[in-house]
Formats: structure tokens, C-alpha cells, sequence
């Protein structure tokens, strides 16, 4: 669909620095002459684009790129839920780096033996700056090694989802989370400011594409007085 083609237009522009954090984007009537069309066919464009957490509207100004990027907790990524949706800020720790993943990471990526993947870690924050989540993402070669901007350190604007389909036209089409309890590391209690013993939530969500080969796992490890878990759903 058109609004689409111009949300992606605009994504990628954003991704590849033609607009910067704070920036303003074109206008609703610029890009409406643009591509021949609405001014609504142009709203939908940046509704999806705020959806995506990549661009805020401000009063009387129109839209600008995100000055402040939020990263979302492991897990939930169920279809229609945007990357807003329960997204909150972050902060990347260290650098991405190829290591041997742990057992249970390396078979959920269908990764052999002694195979490296990619690690990407964040600390993902609560409202007072105090820590909620500490996720770590791992990606295959298969993905990591097309997909170069992953060994940045710094924040993929378009998301990691969007920057992956773009480059290897692979996109997620089921996702399977298993949530396990058990005592933190050392370095997990550092992180994320607890003493120990201290009993935290580990949520493991894998993302599939459409022929089931894994794109990502990522691995969130929450204190128990953070972890809560509601469901609705129909009783007849």
C-alpha cells in the first residue's frame, strides 16, 4: 500500500542519517505532492512510524525523529502490538560481540556445537531510571553477518525487526516464549541492583520466520519484584 512505500521511504532516509535525532521530517503537504497522494494517505505513513517508536509529533510542527529510542522487555511480541507498547527507555551495555551462546540459547537458535552468535545486551529502565529488565539478544550468523549495523553499539532507529527485513527480506511470523524462575547471577544481581540471593524472572522469546528458522532469541532476566504476568481471556 502507498502509505507503506512512504513510511519505508522515510525509514530508511531516517536510518541512513539523512535525518537525524530532533530532526523535522518532511511536511504532510511536501510529502503528499511528493507521491501523489492524500493528506491522509501521508498520516497513516507516520502513524505507522510512530508505532514504531522512530518518529514523535509536536504541536504546530508536525513530526520529528525520536530524540529518546525505547527498547521493549523480552517477550510479548504479539502481532498488532507496537514497538511504544510497553517500550521504555534504555541503556546498551558494552559492545556486541561473537561468543559461544549458553546451551539452551544455541539449541533455540539451531546453532551447532562450539558455534558463535551474536550478542547484543540492554538494560532496559523504569520510570525513576532504576533498572527493570536485563535483555540480551543473539542473533545467528545467518542474520548478523548480513545484517552489519547489529555490531554497532549504538541504537538501531528503525528497530532491529525493521533493520533485519531490509536487509535479508526475512521478517518474524510466529514467536514462542518460555518463562523460567531461578536465583541471579552475580552479575545479573550487579546489573540490576539486587543483593543476593535474589529470585528473578527469566524469559526466553524466540522469533521465527516464515519457513521456522529462528531470526533472534532474546533472553530477559527481570527481579521478582518487577515480574508480573496478566492474561484476559474468555471463560465460555
Amino acid at each position: 500500500m502507498k502509505y507503506e512505500q512512504i513510511a519505508e521511504d522515510l525509514r530508511t532516509r531516517i536510518a541512513g542519517g539523512e535525518f537525524g535525532p530532533g530532526d523535522l521530517l518532511p511536511s504532510g503537504r511536501d510529502l503528499a505532492e511528493q507521491w501523489s497522494v492524500s493528506r491522509a494517505t501521508v498520516v497513516k505513513a507516520y502513524d505507522v512510524l510512530r508505532s514504531d517508536g522512530l518518529v514523535v509529533a509536536r504541536q504546530g510542527a508536525g513530526f520529528t525523529v525520536v530524540e529518546t529510542p525505547v527498547a521493549r522487555p523480552a517477550g510479548g511480541r504479539r502481532a498488532g502490538s507496537s514497538r511504544v507498547a510497553g517500550g521504555a527507555p534504555y541503556q546498551r551495555l558494552g559492545v556486541p560481540d561473537w561468543t559461544v551462546p549458553p546451551a539452551h540459547i544455541a539449541d533455540a537458535l539451531e546453532l551447532g556445537p562450539g558455534d558463535e552468535a551474536l550478542r547484543r545486551a540492554r538494560l532496559v529502565l523504569l520510570e525513576d531510571g532504576s533498572p527493570h529488565s536485563l535483555v540480551t539478544a543473539w542473533f545467528p550468523p545467518s542474520i548478523a553477518k548480513v545484517a552489519p549495523r547489529l555490531l554497532a553499539k549504538g541504537p538501531i532507529s528503525e528497530g532491529t525487526t525493521h533493520y533485519v527485513r531490509r536487509e535479508t527480506d526475512r521478517f518474524p511470523v510466529e514467536g514462542m516464549d518460555v518463562t523460567k524462575v531461578r536465583l541471579a547471577t552475580g552479575e545479573e544481581a550487579r546489573l540490576l541492583g539486587v543483593e543476593r540471593p535474589a529470585a528473578v524472572a527469566v524469559v526466553v522469546h524466540v522469533a521465527y520466520d516464515e519457513g521456522r528458522r529462528p531470526l533472534v532469541c532474546e533472553e530477559g532476566v527481570l527481579p521478582s519484584e518487577v515480574f508480573e504476568e496478566t492474561e484476559t481471556y474468555p471463560m465460555r
